[in-house]
């Protein structure tokens, strides 16, 4: 059995609110120092399209987009 994921709602033109957003995804380049939620501090050693690769000092991490728990320090 295959799962359907939700349909997006459109925004209506006569509509009293505002449309969504979409999300701004941060973007890493190599030697980026930055700050994990559960892996801590590290500093970007690989790029890719879609992830990045970050060298945390004791352990190496792929970590994908979107980086909801990554900031850049």
């Amino acid at each position: 059995m295959t799962k359907r994921l939700p349909a997006k709602r459109r925004h209506l033109a006569s509509s009293p609110f505002q449309p969504r957003s979409e999300p701004v995804i941060e973007q890493f380049a190599l030697d980026d120092r930055i700050s994990h939620d559960t892996y801590g501090v590290g500093r970007v050693i690989g790029q890719e399209a879609d992830a990045v690769t970050v060298d945390f000092g004791t352990q190496t991490v792929r970590i994908a987009s979107p980086f909801y728990k990554m900031e850049k320090l």
